[in-house]
């Protein structure tokens, strides 16, 4: 039986908090008065002690006038309920605009319901910033930006008045300051006070006024949480292929804190989602260049600690299996909630890293990542202890880069005043979100990294799409499907966006008279043109040639079997284009955490080091992942040996050279095989969530792929090999490293 090449040319943080502490007692609290017109309640508990109701709406309809009510000792609520006042669901409102200064606003009406739109223009001499036109949204906040009518004559721009605020202050010169205050009912969020700087700019965050049914949209959430926490995610010098700015060069200089009430207010779901949610942060931080070390606590009227920043074996920690492991139940007292407590612990565990290198720690940035309620029952204010942190990182000199605190309200009745006082103030960043609902916060996670200064970072992708052929590219973004248009025979193949310009396949996938002209690349980038890439060369390895071996009885010889294709113009990079990671470059060296002075060498050995590797490619039809196993050390000369079995050799070793990588077989698990169309795609590895290429899928010894079936299991002698990209870099570099030409070159170490 002959060989098949697998083308188609030869056939082949979060802090909830409690509302009180009780003790056990006889009475319950009573059901009369909780119904709600219009709506529904739940309770955490029944009508016992401790338990919460929770009232819901239908959507643009809020609780009123309790949003929750909790069962306190001797069967009383609290709040509790009112019969001249009973509970309803009304309509979502947002903020008076009439505030706006210095012009008018139309439609003047006592009250604004969702979809109410108004319009704003100024008196004459003033000039017009911000919105003309806003839409009350259904989250209780108007759309665009405040409307603003200024005259010009301050040092500093007029700073405006958000709807449903009273502002102080008229002048805005250098040091006059201004200060708000917001509408009873209403919870003022962002900076009470605003000093006109000599820059031109106003010190700290425009304020908005929060009802208590306010919250953030996803958008809103991920432009300012995504783009603020980015910029202490990425590291040092520019990088020439990305074009992406670095801030951060060394491992460890970017701590990380973590806190999660387990209080007994949370619901054991509600904590697991914590967790979840704490989990899929680190996942997303772990796509970027450095490495934060981790400080995650659990409270309640005391800190648990799960992860230990200053813990001697720290590096051998698997952070995500201990959160994993940390449960609900089984804890120590959880009837009170100090969030003071947390700011303490933190700050005690910041000052002995300071103690243990005062140097060091000088350059270390802190996030502080919280999701709270703002409800506390014991500690006092947190706010005397957030003030203790900033004084031990020395934020008021010139240093307020290197703290960060964010708060995520979570929960239905949430205390934003309390939430504001601990959050860092800094314009134009946000740092403060009340999210809808769990969901809404998962999925602004997911899109965290989906901003452009970072979509070009190799290996990344989403392990979930929304069910369409778009965005079923979100998981395979570097495929690139290959076409070659023959009178004979036309072929397909796969590759791998290795760079912008570049894509990386089989060199069987041509032959000597196919014409440039004629092989199109498609790649589904999200372009508003042809996803078919015009391509300017192919370039097949110079030491590939099929037909060396043939007067040794070997008819098909697929030794540097690689090629790449250099495209006429950059792939639109997004996050359906991303490139792959290849091994022996300075951004793999980033994706797998390695320092600076790591070799080419240390590469292979992270990369290759077990006898059995898990590894996978991708199926060219279906587009989905078969998974094999790569046989290393003992496991590869059995794995080569299997050849005699299926193909006339006397010597496997002759056709299968040092140069090959060899899945299949059913050793440790039983592996997927190759099909046809599958030629040229990549053979990668998963690490630290990032992939990484270490082959090129080349041919097999068997076809299993019969009937339809692009996903067959392996058979004990059925094998295929790969292209080891670590035996082909010479001709990798020779082309992708060409600083000489009108593309980016990518950067390899030695």
């Amino acid at each position: 039986m002959g060989l098949t090449a697998w083308g188609s040319l030869v056939m082949v943080v979060a802090v909830f908090s409690p509302l009180c502490a009780g003790v056990p007692v006889d009475a319950n609290c009573s059901a009369e008065g909780l119904s709600i017109a219009g709506g529904n309640y739940t309770l955490s508990d029944g009508l016992n002690e401790g338990s919460v109701l929770i009232y819901t709406c239908s959507e643009g309809y809020y609780p009123f006038p309790a949003m929750t009510r909790r069962c306190h000792r001797r069967g009383r609520w609290n709040p509790a309920p009112n019969i001249r006042q009973p509970e309803e669901c009304k309509r979502v409102t947002c903020p008076d605009p009439s505030v706006f200064e210095n012009g008018e606003v139309l439609p003047n009406q006592m009250i604004y319901y969702v979809t109410n739109q108004t319009t704003y223009k100024c008196l004459d001499g003033y000039k017009q910033w911000g919105s003309t036109t806003r839409v009350c949204q259904i989250n209780g906040k108007w759309n665009g930006s405040t409307p603003i009518c200024d005259r010009g004559s301050g040092h500093c721009p007029d700073p405006g008045v958000p709807p449903g605020a009273r502002r102080t202050g008229v002048h805005f010169g250098i040091d006059d300051k201004v200060t708000y205050r917001c509408d009873q009912g209403l919870t003022l969020v962002g900076s009470k006070e605003r000093v006109c700087q000599e820059s031109g700019e106003w010190t700290g965050v425009a304020p908005a006024c929060y009802a208590k049914f306010t919250y953030d949209t996803l958008e809103e959430v991920t432009a300012s949480f995504a783009a603020s926490l980015r910029n202490s995610l990425t590291s040092g010098d520019d990088d020439s292929q990305h074009g992406k700015k670095i801030r951060l060069n060394k491992a460890g200089n970017l701590h990380i804190y973590i806190a999660l009430d387990y209080s007994d207010s949370i619901k054991p779901e509600d904590f697991e989602w914590s967790k979840k949610c704490a989990k899929k942060l680190i996942e997303r931080i772990d796509f970027f260049d450095v490495t934060p070390k981790y400080e995650i606590l659990a409270f309640a009227a005391e800190a648990n600690e799960i992860i230990n920043i200053a813990q001697p074996n720290y590096e051998e920690i698997d952070i995500l299996t201990e959160l994993t492991e940390f449960k609900y139940e089984g804890k120590e007292d959880k009837s009170g909630t100090s969030i003071a407590g947390a700011f303490a612990f933190i700050y005690e565990k910041m000052s002995f890293m300071q103690a243990q290198n005062r140097d060091e720690f000088k350059d270390i940035q802190h996030v502080i990542i919280m999701f709270t309620d703002g409800i506390a029952n014991m500690g006092g204010s947190a706010e005397p202890k957030v003030t203790k942190i900033k004084s031990l990182v020395n934020v008021a000199e010139n240093r307020e880069d290197f703290l960060d605190i964010y708060v995520f309200a979570i929960g239905t009745d949430v205390n934003e005043a309390e939430i504001d006082k601990l959050v860092s103030k800094k314009a134009p960043e946000t740092h403060f979100f009340r999210m809808k609902d769990k969901e809404s916060m998962e999925e602004m996670l997911d899109k965290m990294i989906d901003e452009s200064e970072s979509v070009g970072i190799c290996g990344v992708y989403r392990d979930y799409d929304q069910g369409t052929p778009i965005t079923k590219r979100w998981r395979h973004p570097w495929f690139a499907k290959i076409e070659v248009t023959r009178e004979d025979k036309s072929g397909t193949c796969q590759g791998s966006l290795v760079s912008p310009r570049f894509v990386l396949t089989a060199a069987h996938c041509f032959r000597f008279e196919d014409k440039f002209e004629l092989v199109k690349v498609k790649i589904e980038d999200g372009n508003a043109g042809s996803s078919v890439k015009d391509i300017k060369r192919f370039i097949l390895h110079p030491d590939y040639n099929s037909m060396a071996k043939k007067d040794q009885g070997i008819k098909e010889f697929y030794d540097y079997d690689v090629a790449l294709i250099e495209l006429k113009e950059d792939v639109d990079i997004s996050v359906r284009a991303r490139p792959m990671c290849i091994p022996c470059t300075e951004e793999t060296n980033r994706a797998l955490k390695l320092n600076d002075k790591a070799t080419c060498r240390q590469h292979e050995d992270e990369l290759l080091k077990k006898d059995i590797e898990p590894a996978q490619f991708m199926d060219s039809d279906v587009l989905v992942r078969k998974n094999v196993t790569i046989k290393l050390g003992k496991n590869r000369h059995n794995c080569i040996k299997d050849i005699k079995e299926v193909v006339n050799v006397d010597d496997p070793t002759k056709m299968v050279t040092e140069n090959f990588l060899c899945t299949g077989g059913i050793e440790g698990t039983t592996d997927h095989v190759a099909c046809k169309g599958d030629s040229g795609g990549a053979l990668f590895l998963q690490r630290r969530r990032r992939l990484i290429q270490v082959g090129v899928v080349s041919f097999g010894v068997k076809n299993l792929c019969s009937n339809g079936d692009n996903l067959p299991n392996s058979e004990a002698k059925s094998r295929d090999f790969h292209i080891n990209l670590f035996k082909v870099l010479p001709f990798l570099k020779m082309y992708l490293a060409d600083g000489s030409q009108s593309y980016a070159p990518i950067k390899f170490i030695a």
